[in-house]
């Protein structure tokens, strides 16, 4: 029987990251609490993945943690460029976690789709990233409303593109805004099709009386 704490562990922190990320304020005292969830999320997915023993899963939290208290007590510009260049590397390092965890596996379960949910969330948290990197490169602002947008809005319009609904509220200036939307659109279409609609698919069905 899967055990239903294994990847519902990853998803509620990957759930604190968002609300976190939607509600918080642009501080750098953020910023650092913010890492310490992601990292937390990292060391968890690989805990649940078996694919790490525990010295990397603390190396990964202390440093985060080193990182986190310096964002506490300084906004210097490279301190705070080198965390957001971790959240990133975070997310990214959790979705490879997860999905070597399922393929690992063999087999698909409920908590393959559980995993497959908190990918397509991260994904969601990761154009966040790539977007305030775009912001923060591009010549002018990023949206076409004349601003860049705080942490909160591009969280709101990554998910936006990513599921499609397409409000038009914000939309993305210069082609890098407007490839990497389309890209992120385009993921979570296919996404969705495909790979969830596989798993859902292949669900062993239970048998009567058990």
């Amino acid at each position: 029987m899967d055990d239903p704490t294994r990847y519902g562990v990853v998803l509620a922190l990957v759930l604190v990251s968002f609300f976190f990320t939607a509600f918080a304020p642009d501080a750098p005292w953020s910023r650092g609490v913010l890492l310490l969830v992601e990292s937390a999320t990292l060391a968890a997915a690989l805990w649940t993945s078996h694919i790490a023993s525990l010295r990397p899963r603390l190396l990964v939290v202390g440093l985060a943690i080193a990182l986190a208290v310096a964002q506490l007590f300084t906004s210097g510009r490279a301190l705070t460029s080198a965390a957001s260049v971790l959240d990133g590397l975070f997310v990214v390092a959790t979705i490879v976690a997860i999905s070597r965890g399922v393929v690992s596996e063999g087999r698909v379960s409920a908590q393959s789709v559980i995993a497959a949910i908190c990918v397509y969330l991260l994904a969601g948290m990761l154009f966040t990233f790539l977007y305030s990197v775009a912001a923060v490169l591009g010549n002018g602002p990023f949206f076409a409303e004349g601003t860049d947008g705080t942490t909160a809005i591009r969280l709101y319009f990554s998910f936006v593109t990513l599921t499609t609904v397409g409000y038009g509220d914000y939309t993305p200036t210069g082609d890098l805004g407007h490839t990497l939307a389309n890209l992120e659109a385009l993921f979570g279409q296919l996404y969705l099709v495909t790979v969830v609609a596989l798993l859902v698919s292949h669900i062993p069905a239970r048998r009567a009386g058990r």
